[in-house]
Parts: structure tokens; sequence; C-alpha cells
């Protein structure tokens, strides 16, 4: 079980790593930083992605809950329809909305680069986001989404 420093290392093996943070999104804290910081300032970049990670968390229009799902996407409650299917669209999975944040990740796509913020499950209160910097040209979305959740799962803090 890997700690912040672990986590933010095997992080910057992600092809195109720039840098990476570990953030409490509630303090605005970088709790461990590596490498490259997209304004040169480690805390102020923490500061402001957590601004990003809370705007997105706290917003009720990503809480998709049993009682709130649209009709017309998912149909009436029951067993999903095949042509409906929520693998088949992508959606997430619908949650018990009083765990954890209702985001898994947040992702800024600028033109030289991705940022990836990945929210990490707590026993606690889940305040806490692993963001990594890519780089466009190198960089891998879509591995970068798949190698920061196992991070995250195995992501030991305290």
């Amino acid at each position: 079980m890997p700690g912040i420093d672990e986590c933010l290392l095997k992080a910057m093996t992600l092809p195109g790593a720039r840098g990476a943070a570990v953030v409490d999104w509630t303090s605005g804290l970088a709790l461990g930083t590596v490498g490259d910081s997209p304004n040169g300032d480690h805390e102020a970049t923490a500061a402001e992605t957590a601004e990003l990670a809370r705007m997105a968390a706290e917003q009720t229009a990503f809480a998709l809950t049993e009682s709130h799902r649209p009709a017309e996407l998912w149909g009436p409650p029951g067993p999903p329809r095949p042509a409906l299917d929520r693998a088949t669209f992508g959606a997430p999975e619908i949650t018990d909305p009083g765990k954890g944040a209702p985001v898994e990740d947040v992702i800024v796509t600028t033109r030289t680069g991705y940022h990836l913020l990945h929210f990490v499950e707590t026993a606690f209160d889940s305040s806490v986001f692993v963001h990594v910097w890519l780089d466009r040209d190198e960089g891998n979305l879509a591995l970068a989404r798949i190698c920061l959740k196992d991070l995250a799962e195995r992501l030991v803090l305290g």
C-alpha cells in the first residue's frame, strides 16, 4: 500500500507526466508534490485546483441518484433495457449520495496539456484528490485515468 510519496512517484512514470500532487480540496493545501507545476508554484497550483475540485464535487448537478435519474435516458426503474444500458453510454454507476464525492475525475484540457484530478475515497471525509499534469503531445489521458484510479484505491493516507 503506497503512501503519498510513492503514489506521486508512480504517477510521474505515466507517459508525458510533468508534475503531480496530492491535494486536500477543503483546505487547498498540497499534501505532497513532485515534478513541475504549471505556474511554477506548487502551493498556488494546489489552491487553484482545489477550487476547481470543490466546485465540481459540491454541485448537485453531478450527483446522479436513483430518485433523480433522467427517465428519458434510462427508462423506468428496474433492470436496464439493452439499448439503454449504462455501460453502453459509459455512464457512472448510481451510488449512495451520502458516500464520498459524486465526481470521480475532473479533466481540464489545455492547448499544451491535460490536468487530471482524481478524487480519493477515504474512510473519513474523502476530501483528497490526486492531480496529474500531462504534456498533451506525450500524455495518454485514458491510461492516466486508469492508473490514477488504481493508485487512488491503494493510496494510504496518514
